[in-house]
């Protein structure tokens, strides 16, 4: 079966996901930084009203992936946090200065997981050799990669993902960025059996009072009375075309 992992902001989102037929969820705070550890609150809450495996990603902070001893330190302590609520698994990277694998850093985060099943977030995308990596994580003992196929998004990495998905010895290849009910199919003709997705759109603030001429946001135009949601009809249609395209390949 063709699985598909949803990208949620928020409990409500993720619960919004679980309901609409989604496999599993990533787990994360802040779309603007493209994902960071989210709140001790937000993972509690997590684990006690989603029935669906939530996979939190454990990232200090935006920007690139190359951490300082003190943001590692944070790191391992949120890993450790996630592993002792019960999480069945979460989503990790890490690379040094030159673009490489960290490994020696992997290997301790690997310790730390235990049985937790560990995803290779996109850093993967920003590692200077994709096929020295994929060598490297196989070795850690990752479970997937989320890759958009060293591209800006998965569609035009379709041929790196098939070149990955090829020669795996052990990870999932998982295409995330860009991935849409649009373009689903052709992911699933490469023959990936996990796609991850946002699936979501903005929606409005329920905010009646709108204070005009004060911002939060060091960037002025944006618009704090908008949010981006999980949209489970998106999630839906998407889950059941994997489901369609599953029955067929089953039948044939």
């Amino acid at each position: 079966m063709t699985k598909l992992e949803v990208c949620c902001y928020s409990v409500d989102c993720a619960l919004t996901a679980e309901q609409a037929g989604a496999d599993r969820v990533e787990l994360c705070a802040s779309q603007a930084d493209g994902g960071i550890t989210p709140s001790y609150g937000t993972l509690k809450l997590a684990r006690e009203k989603v029935t669906i495996p939530v996979h939190p990603i454990v990232r200090p902070r935006g920007g690139d992936f190359c951490y300082s001893q003190s943001e590692f330190d944070v790191l391992k302590s949120d890993i450790a946090c996630i592993r002792d609520l019960g999480f069945p698994g979460l989503v990790v990277g890490m690379l040094d200065a030159e673009g490489h694998i960290d490994m020696p850093r992997m290997w301790e985060v690997m310790a730390l997981c235990g049985d937790m099943a560990v995803t290779f977030h996109r850093a993967f995308d920003m590692c200077l050799n994709p096929k020295i990596a994929l060598e490297q994580l196989t070795q850690l003992g990752v479970a997937r990669i989320l890759t958009s196929g060293q591209q800006q998004n998965a569609e035009v990495g379709l041929p790196m993902l098939r070149e990955l998905n090829q020669l795996t010895r052990g990870p999932i290849i998982m295409a995330g960025a860009g991935v849409r009910l649009t373009n689903l199919q052709k992911f699933v003709d490469i023959g990936l059996t996990e796609l991850h997705s946002s699936a979501g759109r903005q929606v409005p603030s329920s905010m009646r009072y709108r204070k005009a001429g004060v911002t939060m946001s060091s960037d002025t135009d944006f618009d704090e009375f908008s949010r981006y949601c999980v949209d489970g009809d998106i999630v839906a249609a998407m889950k059941s075309t994997l489901q369609f395209d599953d029955e067929i390949s089953r039948t044939a």
